[in-house]
C-alpha cells in the first residue's frame, strides 16, 4: 500500500464510503463528491480491470469501452504488479476469469 495515500483525510473518505448501505447511497453519495467524468473514469477502469482478466483483447476492450490504450495498459499494470485490490473485490463478486486467448 502506498504510504501517500494513507491519511487522516483518506481514512474519513473510507469510513465514509464503508457507511453506505446500497447501490442508491452510493450514488446520492458519489454524485456530490466526485463529478460525473470521475465517476465514469473509475467504472471504465473497473470494466477495463474486468475485461482483462476475462482475458479480453486491448483492442476488443478499446472498442467496448472507450478506453485509450494507456488506461487499459495502466490497469493491466495494476492487475499484474498492484495491491491485488481489483482481485479481492472479483472474487467477492463472483467474477471469474475467462478463458485464455492464447
Amino acid at each position: 500500500m502506498n504510504k501517500k495515500i494513507r491519511t487522516e483525510a483518506v481514512d474519513h473518505l473510507f469510513d465514509a464510503i464503508l457507511s453506505l448501505k446500497d447501490k442508491e447511497e452510493c450514488y446520492t453519495f458519489f454524485e456530490d463528491v466526485c463529478t460525473i467524468n470521475e465517476i465514469l473514469s473509475l467504472s471504465q477502469r473497473y470494466e477495463v480491470a474486468r475485461m482483462l482478466r476475462e482475458h479480453r483483447t486491448y483492442l476488443d476492450i478499446a472498442e467496448k469501452t472507450g478506453a485509450s490504450t494507456a488506461t487499459i495498459s495502466r490497469v493491466n499494470r495494476s492487475l499484474n504488479y498492484g495491491n491485488d485490490g481489483y482481485d479481492l473485490v472479483f472474487e467477492r463478486l463472483g467474477v471469474t476469469a475467462g478463458p485464455s486467448e492464447e
